[in-house]
């Protein structure tokens, strides 16, 4: 179950968003969604409830594209418009995936590009460029659907969202008790998001990311966009993914089949000092 305030102006599209949003908690744990309930609060007073309905037509599309029945759900009164879904999935207990089960010596895999958080802001701020407009809006509605196609050599998977590919990097760590090294350099990133965070287009969520977990980090890159970036509070995001280094080549084709970044972006360590290790 996933719901939060508007993302986008545009309500067919913020509808997309949302329920991509919500139906990867299924995908990230190796599942297959086939039933939503729509959840929405909504300022009756305020604003035309014809606004609401194309919030929910861009729900049913995303719930049409991922074959997910959207059967109903519940709408109230709010001060503000909220969506989202309550999403069941089905899943074989031999393929279900956790983030507790990273091993030591592990390679790691992002399958979207970080920099959505960034782009928002720009956009927020009535700085982004036209040409740069479809660029987060395009990623966040994607959906995670290899989740449910994921090898079974796989052993630990969790989605990147508002935690950041650090925050959720931190929590499969500390659940498999291993610390981790991240390639900077391999990380995929929206090349545009540099751009706007030079001209201080920041979330507020990357400041208290780094606030909460930036103690158990130790940085090797001489950058603050480095950490910033790797902090950057996701919507929608990626899968991160932890495979037996002997699969490497394997996962690696696999990825590449299916049009997704496939790029190690870093190796699961034995456990030490700092959960976290940022080489360049």
């Amino acid at each position: 179950t996933d719901f939060f305030l508007p993302i986008e102006d545009d309500p067919f599209l913020f509808g997309k968003i949302a329920a991509a949003n919500a139906l990867s908690d299924i995908y990230a744990m190796g599942g297959s969604p086939f039933l939503a309930l729509a959840i929405l609060g909504w300022p009756v007073n305020k604003l035309p409830t014809s606004e609401a309905s194309k919030i929910m037509a861009g729900a049913a599309e995303i719930c049409q594209e991922a074959n997910v029945v959207l059967a109903g759900g519940h709408s109230i009164d709010t001060p503000e418009p909220i969506f989202g879904l309550a999403v069941s999935g089905k899943v074989s207990r031999e393929m279900l995936m956790l983030n507790s089960n990273a091993k030591e010596g592990d390679i790691l895999f992002l399958t979207k590009p970080l920099g959505v958080g960034i782009l928002a802001t720009a956009k927020k701020q009535k700085k982004m460029k036209l040409e740069h407009a479809h660029i987060a809006p395009d990623s966040m509605q994607k959906l995670n659907k290899i989740g449910q196609e994921i090898p079974a050599y796989v052993r630990a998977m969790t989605d990147v969202t508002g935690f950041g590919l650090l925050g959720h990097l931190i929590e499969m760590c500390e659940a498999s008790d291993k610390s981790a090294e991240v390639y900077f350099h391999k990380v995929p990133i929206f090349p545009e998001a540099k751009e706007y965070w030079q001209q201080g287009c920041v979330p507020g969520g990357t400041k208290r990311n780094l606030a909460s977990y930036g103690s158990k980090v130790y940085s090797e890159v001489e950058d603050d966009f480095c950490m910033q970036i790797l902090a950057d509070p996701q919507t929608s995001g990626g899968l991160l993914i932890s495979i037996p280094e002997e699969k490497e080549q394997e996962f690696t084709t696999f990825l590449q089949e299916n049009q997704l970044p496939n790029i190690a972006i870093g190796k699961i360590l034995k456990k030490s000092e700092y959960v976290l290790f940022i080489r360049n």
